[in-house]
């Protein structure tokens, strides 16, 4: 029993338990296979200061990409252990970017985070000279070292918070954020929330700050003075908030609140919107509507090609629209580089005429071809043999062709349209795959792995139309389908494969 238990707290230790100490400075977290460790003279503050810089997951030296940067104030064992592991965590579950991490080692916390000198605290009252070297020395080090893109976030706990927020008064475009875990609002009688009820209404920088505070301990931090202010004096251009947490510990907090703190830091990123239908055809006076099926909390729309404003309208799960339009809609990020805009065109063009009863048709499923080979884009057939043919009857499955990758694929016929109006048709496919009705092509897949489905709308007669798909297969993660929605299946928002007794190809 006492083996296993051993082994059990072997698993939660640090791979390396080594514990340096240089020049008073604080300890460094050892067990980070990403970390450097670095320092830079500081004219500033005359002292030769220790930083410890994690890169994300992905990267590589000789890479040109840039990444975010998060400054942890209180750096080494006390703070970054448990920041790289939120920040991780919460890059996984993409709620955040990939983001390098510069753990600020101190010296004297006390002087550095302090903004005035008071009696009890001999070496207090350094924090314009710490904000100093961070504005003029530390981080143009860091940006000129390490692949920063120069988007930064400032989190400090306790004095370290107050520090912060002393930074975001007087230093607003330094940071695009600042997290305030705890914060020490107390200090010198709330000067800094003083400060803040004269300098608030100045910032004119799109900023956001999240502080959090103890539901127990709001009046004893003054944490409930700052929120006051906040609420008097923060200007519209500052996305704040504030989250009180219950029966937590001064040091406990910090777990909670900085996990809160970077969701809210990054609120609205995502990889890709998307509505459907994308785009279209359609009817001079005939309503048609847009699907969006995520989280619209953020996200504005215009009908005339304009670029969205957060004084558009908000976009709604359906949004109905009569006639041509361009459609765009944004969603916006509380880190504007960001946000993500989509458009999608409709237009009234004429679709072709359907044919009331063509001849020598086979009802079962459309024709396909099949061929092997490496192109860049969807071959000239005229010249080329196919390995394969046959019929997507109840029986075909792309899956069952010969190859997985380095294929292309035609399938053409008719389809019977039992119903006048509105149809989507929703195609997932590859790169350079294109789906043609009636002649017409609809749609031209070039998505990626945030976007797989294609849609397009089109108002259809009674009749059969022409259809052709141009399938070209290079990446085995990405697999052909095609469906569509019915006037009569609409609403229910779920395109259903073409019934193959639908699909006719030619004697």
């Amino acid at each position: 029993m006492k083996n296993i238990l051993r082994f059990c707290l072997m698993l939660f230790m640090p791979v390396i338990v080594l514990v340096h100490t240089v020049n008073g400075q604080d300890t460094l977290l050892t067990v980070h296979n990403r970390s450097r460790l670095d320092s830079l003279h500081s004219d500033i503050l005359q002292q030769e200061r220790l930083i410890q810089v994690f890169t994300p997951p992905g990267y590589k030296p000789d890479d040109m990409e840039k990444y975010d940067v998060l400054y942890v104030l209180d750096g080494g064992n006390w703070n970054v252990g448990l920041m790289t592991h939120v920040q991780t965590f919460l890059e996984n579950e993409g709620f955040i970017p990939p983001t390098i991490i510069v753990s600020v080692m101190g010296i004297d916390r006390i002087h550095d985070f302090t903004p005035t000198h008071l009696e009890n605290w001999k070496t207090s009252g350094g924090a314009d000279k710490f904000l100093a070297f961070i504005k003029n020395e530390l981080v143009p080090y860091v940006n000129k070292n390490y692949p920063s893109n120069g988007d930064n976030t400032l989190w400090g706990h306790s004095l370290g918070g107050m520090f912060a927020l002393y930074a975001l008064l007087n230093e607003p475009t330094l940071f695009k954020s600042y997290i305030a875990i705890d914060p020490s609002i107390w200090w010198d009688n709330a000067y800094v929330a003083k400060m803040a009820a004269a300098k608030l209404p100045a910032l004119t920088q799109n900023t956001t700050l999240f502080i959090a505070g103890r539901q127990e301990t709001l009046t004893e931090m003054k944490s409930d003075t700052i929120n006051i202010v906040l609420k008097k004096a923060a200007p519209a251009n500052l996305n704040w908030k504030f989250n009180i947490y219950a029966e937590e510990t001064h040091s406990s907090v910090r777990f909670k609140g900085t996990y809160d703190g970077l969701k809210f830091t990054y609120a609205g990123l995502t990889s890709a919107i998307q509505f459907h239908p994308m785009n279209g055809i359609v009817l001079k006076d005939k309503p048609y509507k847009i699907f969006y099926f995520d989280d619209t909390t953020r996200i504005h729309y215009t009908l005339d090609g304009t670029a969205p404003t957060i004084s558009s309208p908000k976009v709604e799960r359906e949004v109905a629209v009569t006639g041509a339009a361009t459609v765009t809609y944004k969603l916006f990020s509380n880190r504007s580089k960001y946000d993500k805009t989509i458009t999608g065109t409709f237009t009234t063009e004429k679709m072709p005429t359907p044919l009331s009863n063509p001849l020598n048709l086979l009802q079962g499923g459309f024709h396909y071809a099949y061929y092997e080979g490496k192109w860049d884009k969807f071959p000239d057939l005229k010249s080329l043999k196919p390995v394969k043919t046959g019929i997507t009857d109840k029986g075909f499955d792309v899956d069952k062709l010969p190859q997985k990758n380095n294929y292309a694929l035609a399938i053409d016929g008719f389809i019977e349209i039992k119903e006048d109006g509105y149809y989507v048709f929703a195609f997932d496919a590859d790169n350079g795959s294109k789906l043609y009705i009636g002649n017409k092509s609809l749609i031209e897949w070039n998505g990626d792995s945030n976007r797989r489905t294609y849609s397009c709308l089109v108002p259809l007669s009674k009749g059969f139309y022409p259809l052709r798909i141009e399938y070209l297969h290079q990446h085995e993660d990405f697999k052909l389908k095609w469906s569509y929605l019915t006037p009569g299946t609409m609403e229910t928002k779920k395109p259903a494969p073409v019934p193959v007794d639908l699909q006719y190809s030619q004697k």
